[in-house]
């Protein structure tokens, strides 16, 4: 039998195949005024979320996302789900993983596709659209409880959720969680939270990727206080201008507004 014989007399119906999604973790940074033009505001992670409008799980919040279409890869999926239920488009996706348990979707056997977003500290204004009702940010924290526990927290308003997940293993320098609690969020995506929050924290570190949460000039305060917010730690300022000084190149250009001595402005050094 040739291929073309065996294709012809192939039947994709022979076997049983997952429905495919896409889910996106959009995080940004979000900061606190400061009267003061010589320092930064405090700033905390936001993660954006969508209240379902449709069964199931109607009137939940989720992270956005939807189902993959004919001819589309699963990157072209998440930027036209996310745009269609948030109004808002990322610059870039960077794919987290595949969430596959049993029983993660009432509907049936349906695979996500997860992915993380950056979204710079100018932000966006979210708006709810396609099947969802609604879009906010949250702010989102990832605590370590103790006993391999942890707390996932996320406020807007006068909504706050609480997830529980328990850290399973760590393969490949990332952490495995197990839903405890999923603190009211839709299907399992306080796992792809947590996942995508453990992931961003591992990669805090790499100054390329903490430059995507600000705009194009910032001060060395601002990005010391993005990754603070990140790893949830406080960074002796001596220490992280040490770090990051090969990283960033000074301009003449300094931080807006009224106040003694204003904050000099920095820029992300070009890539050779």
């Amino acid at each position: 039998m040739t291929e073309e014989e065996f294709l012809r007399s192939y039947n994709i119906g022979d076997y049983e195949r997952p429905s495919v999604t896409v889910d996106v973790a959009a995080f940004g940074v979000s900061g606190e005024k400061c009267e003061s033009y010589r320092k930064d505001g405090n700033k905390t992670v936001s993660l954006l979320l969508v209240r379902r409008g449709c069964h199931p799980f109607k009137g939940c919040w989720a992270l956005p996302g939807g189902f993959l279409r004919p001819g589309e890869t699963v990157e072209e999926s998440a930027f036209r789900e996310i745009k269609e239920e948030t109004g808002f488009v990322p610059r870039s996706l960077m794919p987290i993983g595949v969430f596959s348990s049993s029983g993660r979707d009432p509907r049936g056997w349906i695979l996500s596709n997860a992915f993380v977003s950056i979204v710079g500290e100018e932000g966006v204004r979210a708006s709810g659209g396609d099947d969802a009702d609604e879009a906010r940010w949250f702010r989102c924290s990832l605590d370590d409880e103790g006993g391999g526990f942890f707390g996932l927290f996320l406020s807007s308003g006068d909504i706050s959720l609480r997830a529980r997940l328990e850290r399973t293993a760590v393969l490949f320098g990332r952490s495995q969680f197990r839903i405890a609690d999923g603190g009211g969020l839709a299907f399992d995506h306080a796992l792809i939270i947590a996942t995508a929050f453990s992931i961003l924290r591992g990669v805090a570190e790499n100054f390329d990727v903490l430059f995507d949460f600000l705009p194009e000039k910032f001060t060395l305060s601002s990005l010391q206080k993005v990754q603070e917010s990140i790893l949830g730690v406080s960074l002796q300022p001596a220490n992280f201008r040490r770090k990051v000084e090969r990283f960033v190149d000074e301009t003449d250009e300094f931080q807006g507004g009224a106040g003694h001595r204003p904050a000099k402005l920095f820029v992300r050094k070009a890539r050779r």
